[in-house]
């Protein structure tokens, strides 16, 4: 088994922090994104998607998502649970990890896709023909990334996590969102709004995040 990752993208990262709150150690391998090394034909070779992470089974097989490794891990060690345990648990960190990529991180991705020199004819991640950038997506990207920041911070009135009394995957791809939307030069989320500031500094704080 080989986990392929990188050193500063996102969801190499979630799955860094979900592995370093479950104490799991994998054999690493580290794609130069920044010099292009996930374009190559050696490491399509292993994910046509081009996209990291990857995690190579030893049976061949290739699970290239980042909430799909992830899930593999937490099956194989179920202790201590980061999906949740009852039902609700389950169902509600499910819907904030939906709710997280397709409005937080989807925010960041198209800001920066549709701006940024390194992804001319690459607007969207994945195997796909040359998608040209849109400009006028960065603002629509800047309006879901301000709006989601918003729905966030009033979600965390009272709260420290965001699922329950203990730290979930919802809380690691929270951050990890967060985190990227303010490297890449996005409003900073935690000015201004109190609730979303006390989670963030919380989780950030653990061990974890620096994985």
């Amino acid at each position: 088994m080989k986990l392929y990752d990188a050193a500063w993208a996102p969801s190499p990262r979630r799955v860094r922090v979900y592995l370093a709150e479950k104490g799991i150690e994998v054999e690493r391998a580290v794609v130069d994104l920044r010099g292009g090394e996930h374009l190559c034909t050696d490491f399509a070779d292993i994910n046509r998607q081009r996209q990291l992470p990857a995690l190579l089974l030893d049976d061949g097989s290739v699970i290239d998502d980042s909430l799909g490794i992830c899930r593999y891990f937490e099956a194989l060690h179920p202790d201590p649970p980061l999906f949740g345990t009852t039902p609700k648990e389950i169902g509600l960190i499910e819907a904030w990890l939906r709710r997280i990529e397709h409005d937080c991180f989807q925010a960041v991705a198209i800001s920066l896709r549709n701006r940024a020199p390194a992804f001319v004819d690459r607007a969207v991640s994945g195997e796909w023909p040359a998608i040209p950038q849109i400009p006028a997506l960065v603002d629509r990207g800047h309006c879901m990334w301000n709006a989601f920041a918003d729905v966030l911070d009033r979600h965390l009135d009272g709260r420290d996590h965001m699922v329950g009394e203990r730290v979930s995957m919802a809380d690691i791809a929270g951050l990890v969102a967060i985190d990227f939307g303010i490297a890449t030069r996005l409003p900073d989320p935690r000015i201004g709004r109190e609730s979303l500031a006390r989670w963030h500094a919380g989780i950030a704080a653990r061990p974890s995040a620096a994985a």
